[in-house]
């Protein structure tokens, strides 16, 4: 069992562990336990006079809890507690749910060992602190495994022995402490770089570390004493080194090589993805990507790295071990949506779960075979679905909460052609109650290697219930469509996605689905950054922007962002500011930001480490000095804030701007719009558990 990585995870195919993410929303960041991504939304129209009360806003995310190994009654999730993400213990047998931490900014991290002992991560607002313990019936909070320092949660993985081992981030790298609950731990590992903790070994004899995908040292295998006992890279799979070199892909750019932005395949990567429960010898689980397919893989000291070529997808994949056999369940991004397949690597089959189509944020295998998933589209909230047969055996998870049957809309997609193939939109517009098409959001993801989903999102509903469209763009460099759409970045990164975007407003704009002179930008993080570069590169095209924790100047966001974010962008730009300053600049919308005329509402975190406030205070007072209308809105929080008051504040705000800048009526309507990847916390009444986060991305999100 692992847990536990943020800051420095290493990015990872779709759902696999993802590096270095600048992630936003109520708990938001690549994490494998909390709130990531919870919305706020608002239940009542745009206008003026529209009042919102903060209290009446929940922190919420529809994933499935942490079981206790031991014991599946015994439950840990993350869930609303005044409009904050805590972490709190649920026991099904009985029904009961504990609030287990109440911190003032929130708490996103938890989980439980074998005995049932509450994890969580005391951490600061800018993301460093350690490990706590709780006994599941309550009691005090002590040390989980003193003396390992305070800093970034890189990793927590426990076994059935007790055994406990920590990744500790720091800007010098990663070190790993080994110990037991209470301590005394031991430092056991250091190395320099995004690296994390994938994994501690059922006997204890095998510490698992990652480090960057297309690295020569993907996976380190470590003794207890910190002895390397393998290392490998995608180059070392089999298949790899028997290939033949990949044709260049057609429309790639200058740039040298995939991670610059050529769309053309490069050397194989490969992922840690945990130790099997039961194996021996211990066997660790692997996803690789090479020759246009994701793959799984698995290492044992007997057989040493095998790769399953029966076992190949077009699009990213994420894999964790059922609790029994050598059966592994995926969970597939594809076109906007999800798949669940189960491979049985014994009998070499692969089967497809029967699922609806729309998006599964999360699925976890249980003892028996039974699959618990979450499923949502972008028209239905998420509800909590099983492939378990009924009966007194099958485990109740707590209800993730009380949500409308239906959202608002008229909810659709388009595909509109592109140089490298067909950029997909979600498109989700009001009822139409006149004859003209209503104003419309284009909303940006994050990442760039993430992607939006056929999913329900709470800014999508907040928009839709208030007479504006939503426009969710599946731009070049999104995950879900396939390695070389994800590295297809030909004219420069940003700016091939922004070619997508005036694409995609073109296509709007001919079939009657948008109208001239009512078109705006909504992003977050690096999202935030495609929308204010869109401004600058194409001003003519739109008539206001949000951006949420912006990037607006890579170069400066490099020299003082964290070590698995520099290592992104270098991958992104094909090296450092100081080696190709050209392209950090001609990427980065403080250039531009002179020739921004639409209305720009930039909101910032004062203690944001992935989006440092200090480049977002230059930008801003780029406009100034040209004279572009903006406007600001700063929070007292980090980039990963945890308090839904903040993110009520900034839907409030940015839903009025919109609606000022594009001409539209607000409407009011009774609907409560309960959350979203983007912002916020969810509008509900008291608290319900909402669950843990497994599902990570690359990149800032």
């Amino acid at each position: 069992m692992t847990r536990g990585g943020t800051e420095a995870d290493v990015p990872g195919p779709g759902g696999t562990p993802a590096g270095g993410t600048r992630s936003h929303g109520a708990g938001s960041g690549a994490t494998p336990a909390g709130c990531s991504g919870s919305g706020a939304t608002r239940s009542a129209g745009t206008g003026s006079g529209a009042a919102e009360n903060e209290r009446g806003y929940r922190v919420y995310r529809p994933v499935i809890p942490e079981v206790c190994p031991a014991d599946p009654d015994r439950m840990v999730l993350s869930a609303d507690a005044g409009g904050r993400c805590e972490v709190f213990a649920h026991d099904a047998a009985t029904g009961r749910t504990r609030q287990v931490t109440d911190r003032p900014h929130g708490t996103l991290h938890g989980t439980l060992d074998r005995d049932g002992a509450v994890w969580w991560f005391d951490e600061d607002l800018e993301g460093r602190g350690v490990w706590r313990v709780q006994d599941f019936d309550g009691g005090p909070d002590t040390a989980g495994l003193p003396p390992a320092p305070a800093g970034t949660p890189r990793g927590l993985a426990m076994n059935a022995a007790g055994q406990v081992a920590a990744g500790v981030g720091s800007p010098a790298g990663l070190a790993v402490w080994l110990g037991r609950r209470g301590g005394p731990a031991r430092e056991v590992h250091r190395a320099a770089g995004p690296r994390r903790l994938a994994g501690l070994s059922p006997d204890g004899a095998l510490l698992a570390v990652a480090g960057p995908p297309h690295d020569l040292r993907a996976v380190t295998l470590l003794s207890p004493d910190g002895r390397t006992v393998a290392e490998f890279g995608g180059g070392d799979l089999p298949q790899v080194a028997a290939a033949p070199d990949t044709a260049a892909y057609s429309g790639a750019s200058a740039l040298p090589e995939r991670e610059a932005g050529t769309g053309a395949p490069a050397a194989a990567r490969i992922w840690a993805r945990g130790f099997a429960p039961t194996a021996e010898p211990a066997e660790l689980l692997l996803v690789t990507e090479h020759s246009d397919r994701y793959r799984l893989a698995t290492w044992d000291a007997r057989h040493g790295l095998r790769e399953y070529a029966w076992c190949a997808f077009d699009t990213e994949i994420d894999a964790v071990w059922y609790p029994e056999a050598r059966k592994v369940l995926i969970r597939q991004d594809r076109h906007g949506r999800s798949l669940l397949h189960t491979a049985d690597l014994d009998r070499r089959t692969l089967s497809t779960a029967a699922t609806p189509p729309g998006s599964i944020p999360d699925a976890a295998p249980r003892p028996g075979g039974g699959i618990h998933y979450v499923w949502t589209d972008s028209a239905t909230p998420p509800r909590l679905c099983t492939t378990a047969a009924a009966g007194p055996a099958r485990s109740h998870p707590p209800v993730l909460g009380t949500l409308p049957e239906r959202v608002p809309g008229v909810h659709s997609e388009l595909w509109t052609p592109g140089p490298d193939g067909p950029v997909h939109t979600l498109l989700s517009l009001p009822e139409r109650t006149g004859t003209a098409p209503p104003p419309l959001v284009f909303l940006l993801h994050g990442g760039p290697a993430d992607h939006d989903r056929d999913a329900y999102d709470g800014t999508v509903h907040s928009l839709v219930a208030s007479g504006l469209g939503a426009a969710r763009v599946n731009y070049r460099g999104s995950t879900g469509y396939g390695p070389r759409w994800r590295a297809a970045f030909g004219a420069g990164v940003g700016l091939t996605q922004v070619d997508d975007l005036v694409a995609v407003r073109a296509d709007l704009l001919a079939r009657g689905l948008a109208r001239e002179g009512a078109v705006g930008l909504w992003g977050t993080s690096w999202g935030g950054a495609l929308a204010l570069l869109a401004l600058g590169v194409r001003p003519g095209l739109w008539q206001a922007g949000v951006a949420v924790k912006p990037v607006a100047d890579f170069a400066a966001a490099h020299r003082s962002g964290l070590p698995a974010l520099r290592a992104l962008d270098e991958r992104l730009f094909g090296g450092t500011p100081d080696e190709v300053p050209e392209r950090y600049a001609r990427s980065s919308p403080v250039t531009h930001a002179a020739r921004v005329t639409a209305p720009v509402l930039v909101v910032a975190a004062a203690r944001d480490t992935k989006c440092p406030p200090q480049q977002i205070a230059d930008y801003l007072a780029a406009l100034r000095a040209a004279g572009a209308p903006h406007e600001s809105l700063w929070l007292e929080s980090g980039h990963d804030g945890y308090r839904g008051a903040d993110h009520v504040a900034t839907l409030r705000r940015a839903l009025e701007f919109l609606h000022r800048h594009l001409g539209a009526a607000a409407r009011r309507t009774a609907s409560a719009a309960p959350r979203s990847d983007r912002c916020g916390a969810q509008q509900a009444g008291a608290p319900d558990p909402s669950g843990t986060v497994r599902r990570h991305s690359e990149g800032r999100r």
